[in-house]
């Protein structure tokens, strides 16, 4: 049986749901036991506010560009759909709950239970005590790419995620790495293979070049190249 979980990350105008911050973008990727499916879910949400100056050095998001999209009663079904009752992996989980539990709260719906949650950075601190436990730390502990986080993205952060989860539980497949580069040695070698082949380049001597030879053999007493 495939076991589904959801790698779950929001962007919200601020810290404290109960002080008017909102919910501003939901990023999600889907994990089919413990793998990526390749199945995502993001959505940048209008927060009916401004935009504090403070979160939009975070996350470059300004009011501007989120007054052109939905409200969240109005993706409220389709972001609930795509998660189900499944296990939300989130970094922080109780922050994210929060404000996704405000947002619901407001339209009527029930709260996403903490139980649903798995919180990476309690995983992180258990298995490496006294450690930071940011993501972009944690993705240089197990050398996952973040050189395109200059700002926070709920899908990115979530993809970084992933990734990360993977090998925080140690879940990642045995070999998978020795297969990659085994590919590429794979792929190298038939590069090898398929280079054009050049022709042999000339070394008939010239007529000149075979005159100097010889005169340089005449030169010398009882050459080899005068034998028989």
């Amino acid at each position: 049986m495939n076991m589904r979980e959801i790698v779950l990350d929001t962007e919200t105008t601020g810290l404290n749901p109960n002080s008017g911050d909102r919910v501003i973008e939901i990023g999600c990727v889907e994990l089919i036991n413990h793998m990526p499916s390749g199945e995502t879910y993001q959505q940048y949400i209008n927060p009916e506010r401004d935009m504090p100056a403070e979160s939009f050095r975070i996350h470059g998001l300004s009011e501007a560009f989120l007054s052109d999209y939905p409200l969240f009663a109005e993706i409220v079904d389709s972001f609930l759909d795509f998660i189900g009752d499944d296990k939300l992996v989130i970094h922080n989980a109780g922050f994210d709950i929060k404000f996704l539990n405000a947002e619901l709260d407001r339209l009527g719906f029930s709260p996403l239970p903490m139980s649903q949650a798995i919180d990476t950075v309690q995983i992180a601190r258990s298995r490496y005590p006294g450690a930071s436990a940011s993501l972009d730390d944690l993705c240089r502990r197990f050398g996952v790419d973040n050189t395109a986080r200059t700002l926070h993205g709920a899908l990115l952060d979530s993809s970084l995620l992933a990734d990360v989860y993977i090998d925080l539980i140690g879940a990642r497949e045995p070999g998978f790495d020795l297969a990659a580069r085994e590919n590429k040695f794979t792929n190298d070698t038939k590069s090898r293979r398929e280079r054009v082949t050049r022709p042999a380049r000339p070394h008939e001597p010239s007529a000149v070049e075979r005159e100097q030879h010889e005169t340089l053999i005449a030169r010398i007493p009882d050459s080899i190249w005068t034998k028989g």
